[in-house]
């Protein structure tokens, strides 16, 4: 399953849950599966970057998850 790392930013929206563990397949399902489980993530992690095993991926929703996979939900970089 995939380990998913909250920011204390996030984990206000997941009850202080700051690592939970979730099985999916693209980054798409994981957001949906962590929706679903924690409902006030809804309309914030979906504005976010994802990072991948330490690789940050401002357009994710369809990069592929690996059963061990690490991610960590960061807020997008804004250029001028």
């Amino acid at each position: 399953m995939a380990i998913v790392h909250f920011s204390s930013e996030l984990a206000q929206h997941t009850g202080g849950e700051q690592r939970v563990e979730i099985e999916a397949l693209r980054v798409v399902d994981l957001v949906e599966a962590l929706c679903e489980r924690f409902p006030a993530l809804r309309g914030h992690i979906d504005r976010m970057a994802v990072a991948i095993d330490d690789e940050v991926h401002g357009d994710p929703e369809f990069q592929r998850l690996a059963d061990d996979s690490e991610i960590h939900f960061v807020p997008r970089l804004r250029g001028g």
